[in-house]
């Protein structure tokens, strides 16, 4: 069979972990405007799925995650004020569609990341990256500017100081460094990243969904999020994890010594 090698984004649901995967090898997973749309209906796809415990955003192959953007679609892409403009809105509904998701998100990167694919995995809420990995934010070595929702995230998560540092001197730096600087939350050894991954996500799809749709609210809330929902709404969902059927056998499990069946409801 031959690999379909035409560049694309592909969701797949599995275990209650959606898999969002860009493959565009040839340019190590940089993204095109219809990749931007796709990726931002797959996850429309994962937030309407009751399936889905689990978001997970990857890059084909061990390479890379995502280098950015496809450079060479810029002339037909990004010539002009309307087509930039279209452009931006593909970004930005990806990025806020992985913020604004009720799943936890979690950016599982390999290898090269850099402009594009650090705003995407700055949007999820969980970063993991093997020791092989690079990151940068080149902008001012292609002459072009991030949008203010991407800055306004990078701040968020790093801190204006941190930021200003990947912004301002456009470096590259490693995956020790991303964890020192708390771009990502871990890094793991190359050899050990797919097995501990794995248990990872598992174990994070066995948890209570509502508990975890119950503290996105609250850090939505209280990092102000673009449409971040209301006090009320982050009270309610606490009230409903409480009177869930999840809450009672989650005490069941606790007293039988048992691994709990979290249903969601």
């Amino acid at each position: 069979m031959t690999q379909d090698i035409t560049p694309h984004v592909q969701g797949t649901l599995a275990d209650g972990i959606y898999t969002i995967t860009i493959s565009n090898p040839a340019k190590m997973n940089a993204m095109s405007l219809e990749m931007w749309e796709k990726f931002a209906a797959c996850v429309h796809d994962a937030n309407r799925n009751k399936s889905v415990r689990v978001i997970a955003v990857t890059g084909h192959g061990r390479k890379a995650f995502m280098s950015g953007a496809d450079i060479s679609k810029f002339s037909s892409q990004r010539a002009n004020t309307i087509q930039r403009e279209k452009y931006a809105i593909a970004v930005r509904e990806a990025q806020t569609s992985l913020m604004q998701s009720p799943h936890p998100t979690v950016a599982i990167i390999r290898g090269v990341c850099m402009g594009g694919g650090v705003a995407l995995a700055l949007a999820c809420d969980l970063r993991y990256c093997n020791t092989r990995s690079r990151f940068g934010m080149p902008a001012a070595k292609l002459g072009l500017a991030y949008a203010p929702e991407g800055v306004g995230q990078a701040i968020k998560v790093l801190g204006a100081s941190r930021a200003s540092d990947l912004f301002l001197t456009a470096r590259i730096f490693d995956g020790q460094e991303a964890a020192r600087i708390g771009f990502v939350n871990e890094v793991f050894p190359d050899d050990l990243f797919d097995t501990i991954i794995t248990q990872r996500l598992n174990s994070m799809a066995k948890l209570a969904p509502l508990s975890l749709q119950a503290f996105k609210k609250a850090k939505r809330y209280y990092l102000n999020d673009e449409n971040a929902p209301s006090l009320e709404e982050v009270k309610a969902s606490v009230t409903a994890c409480f009177e869930s059927q999840d809450f009672a056998e989650g005490q069941q499990a606790f007293l039988a010594k048992r691994s709990p069946n979290f249903k969601g409801k």
